[in-house]
Parts: structure tokens; C-alpha cells; sequence
């Protein structure tokens, strides 16, 4: 990504401030304090998964704990529930780690599924998600204080994936819970300096849209899914 014109407008702002620029070699950013690495830092893995599952719900998320083995009838009972297809899945690999290539098969003979595609234009994947009642996808973390998932985005998991079908469900393996932001953020910041992580963008996706601003009504699935669902499995 190319930054550009950024000394011509932060110039032009400190001259309409009447201030000086600020120059970061003269004050270097310095953290006051630890607390982002040491919050929730001694909770156990048991501890993380109660509290993650506590501040989900809260949201409200639907939220569900299961095995690799009864992780295909959990989905199939999840697009039954929610009203069948279109059902929207992505083009990864991470099925082969869920064990879902065989459900992939039995879920397309009996409902309408399509697929992001990594060789469509970017109009023919906004159709499809657009007309999705149901979109699946693999999450990289759940943040255990805000009940948060964080996706990256890839050419197989595009970002409207995630936010226009009316259903939306995310699988994110149990080891993959962890306290706070501060984490995922660190091992994307590790993922993307050696080279491993190719992502438009990461999204840290806090249960379904809501918008609470006009007379203090919360009001669901404003501009996003109407329900969010987390799949923990048990890894």
C-alpha cells in the first residue's frame, strides 16, 4: 500500500491548528503500562472458554460447543433451523481440517449451496453473498473479553462474505481462544512479517449488527446479518 500527499496534509493541518507538527523522533511512543499483555493473562484455557462463551451470548450469539465428529450435523441442523439455502461457503482448505469435505458433498445434494470464488469478479461475488440466507466461515480467534472473532480476509473468504447474508456462523477452533485483542493482533503482526499471512484485511466482527444510537433503542441487523452464530470446536 502507498501512503500518499501525507506531508502536504499533515502540514496543511498543523498550519490551520496553529501548532507545530508533531515529530515522533523527538517523542517516541512509550507504553505507560503492561496491563494489554497482562489482562486475563492468568485465566485457564477453561476459564478463557466460560468467559468467551459469558460475553458472546450477552451479545446476543447464538453460541455452540462441539466435537470434529458431530461438527457436520451441527451445521446441517443449523441451515435447517434458519431456513435452508442459499448457503454461502468458502473456497479453503480449512474444511480439510474440520474433516467437512464429505458434508460439503451431502449438504450441496440437498440444499442450494454456492461458494465464494477466488477466479469470480468482485460483482458476481457480492451477488452471491447478497442473495445468501446463510453464510459459513472460518474464524482465526475469539477474543474471550468481548466475545469477538477475528477473520482475515483471503481470495476464498472475501470480506462481504461476512457481513451480507442474513445468517451468519463462524468456526473457530477451541485453542484459538484467547483473552483479549492484544493476542490475535500479535500473531498477525508475526504472520504477516515472515510472510505467511496475505490479507486485505482482518476484521474483528463483535456479533451481529446492531445500531443503538437513535433514542437509545438497540435495534439488530441494521446493516449485516440478523443473527451471528460461534462454533467451538473442541480441538
Amino acid at each position: 500500500m502507498t501512503i500518499q500527499n501525507r506531508e502536504k496534509f499533515l502540514n496543511h493541518l498543523a498550519e490551520r491548528l496553529n501548532q507545530p507538527r508533531h515529530q515522533l523522533a523527538d517523542h517516541p511512543y512509550q507504553q505507560v503500562n503492561d496491563l494489554p499483555q497482562q489482562t486475563l493473562k492468568d485465566k485457564t484455557a477453561a476459564e478463557l472458554f466460560s468467559l468467551a462463551k459469558k460475553n458472546s451470548e450477552a451479545l446476543p450469539v447464538s453460541f455452540y460447543e462441539t466435537t470434529l465428529a458431530d461438527l457436520p450435523q451441527l451445521l446441517t441442523d443449523y441451515i435447517e433451523k434458519s431456513g435452508g439455502g442459499p448457503v454461502l461457503l468458502p473456497t479453503s482448505e480449512r474444511f480439510n481440517d474440520f474433516n467437512l469435505t464429505t458434508w460439503q458433498k451431502e449438504i450441496a445434494a440437498n440444499q442450494a449451496v454456492t461458494y465464494w470464488r477466488p477466479d469470480a469478479s468482485r460483482e458476481e461475488n457480492l451477488k452471491v453473498a447478497e442473495t445468501a440466507n446463510i453464510s459459513i466461515s472460518f474464524a482465526d480467534f475469539l477474543l474471550a473479553e468481548s466475545g469477538t472473532i477475528t477473520v482475515s480476509s483471503s481470495p476464498g473468504q472475501g470480506r462481504a462474505l461476512h457481513f451480507l447474508p442474513t445468517h451468519y456462523l463462524s468456526i473457530v477452533p477451541r485453542s484459538r481462544i484467547v483473552p483479549r485483542s492484544t493476542q490475535a493482533v500479535a500473531w498477525y503482526e508475526k504472520e504477516r512479517a515472515a510472510g505467511r499471512l496475505d490479507s486485505s484485511a482482518i476484521h474483528f466482527i463483535t456479533g451481529p449488527s446492531n445500531s443503538g444510537d437513535i433514542e437509545m433503542q438497540l435495534v439488530t441487523g441494521v446493516h449485516g446479518p440478523l443473527d451471528v452464530a460461534y462454533v467451538v470446536v473442541n480441538d
